[in-house]
């Protein structure tokens, strides 16, 4: 079955002439566009335009396509504008990508006064990077940024990954080896301890591994749980290692629940980023967004 989004790029290329002014049109990016061309050429199985200098030309076929598809299409555009218009003309639907503990910490105790719906997505950074391309995802919070031209990448906090533990752990032994420099005994004795993970990408412990010992953590955690949050929760029984950010154990360390064991020879920083189209389709919205994750990233 045609996907609609097709329909919808042939008909907008079909209407301003080239790529660029569909991409423009519906708020996606170029490559978007002309995927959904090529799938749609796929599956009529013949050229819909000629490309002739800056311009697309509709083929004779691609014609007759536009001409089948365009009554049928605009009646379904009106149908969906009408329901925007008496059901959300004063609320907008902004979709924001994230990773899951960033929402915890910072916007979900702010979603009911939000003044506009939101759908939050969470996913891996290159996917929400593309997707926020796409047009997808109206704004997205992330260390990684994009060579994309469409894509702006503002930057407005950091956060430093950290070695923490639980307050059973005996670290005197590895403080000392730190102390004396003799990092190889100090990753020894760190492989020896027991260690969390996440079902997700281990991308903080192998930054961190890598940064202070020259090589990747040849060894699997011995306790893989969701999420990050998960990991600072089973750091409070008081026993086990793990990498994480640290705003995220932030409480718990000035609770004497979990202590910081080592930032490491060079801390290791991000700058966390807000990732939104040059072209927004909701400005407004998407700063408030800013303007509270500003200030919640300001007070943890």
């Amino acid at each position: 079955m045609v996907n609609l989004e097709w329909y919808r790029s042939f008909k907008a290329i079909y209407k301003t002439g080239t790529i660029t002014g569909a991409a423009e049109m519906l708020f996606v990016s170029q490559p978007g566009i002309s995927l959904h061309l090529s799938s749609l050429e796929n599956y009529v199985g013949y050229k819909l335009f000629d490309r002739t200098g800056r311009k697309m030309v509709p083929t004779e076929k691609g014609k007759v396509l536009y001409n089948a598809i365009i009554d049928p299409l605009s009646k379904l555009e009106d149908a969906e504008t009408s329901f925007q218009r008496s059901t959300e003309q004063h609320t907008p639907t902004i979709s924001v990508g994230m990773c899951f503990e960033t929402f915890q910490y910072t916007l979900e105790q702010y979603v009911a006064e939000l003044p506009f719906n939101m759908i939050i997505s969470f996913g891996e950074y290159p996917e929400m990077i593309e997707n926020l391309d796409k047009g997808i995802l109206d704004l997205i919070i992330t260390p990684q940024k994009s060579s994309s031209p469409n894509l702006d990448h503002e930057p407005f906090s950091s956060e430093t990954i950290v070695l923490v533990g639980g307050t059973k752990v005996d670290d005197m032994a590895f403080r000392k080896l730190v102390r004396r420099k003799d990092l190889y005994l100090a990753e020894q004795w760190l492989k020896e301890q027991k260690w969390y993970g996440t079902t997700g990408d281990m991308e903080h412990l192998m930054r961190f591994w890598q940064l202070n010992f020259g090589n990747r953590p040849n060894f699997r955690p011995n306790y893989i749980v969701p999420n990050l949050n998960s990991i600072v929760r089973c750091l409070c029984s008081g026993v086990g290692l793990a990498v994480v950010p640290d705003f995220l154990c932030r409480k718990e360390v000035e609770a004497g629940q979990v202590k910081v064991i080592w930032e490491g020879r060079t801390p290791l920083k991000n700058t966390l980023y807000f990732g939104t189209r040059k072209k927004p389709a909701y400005p407004q919205e998407i700063n408030v967004l800013k303007k509270l994750f500003r200030e919640v990233m300001v007070e943890i």
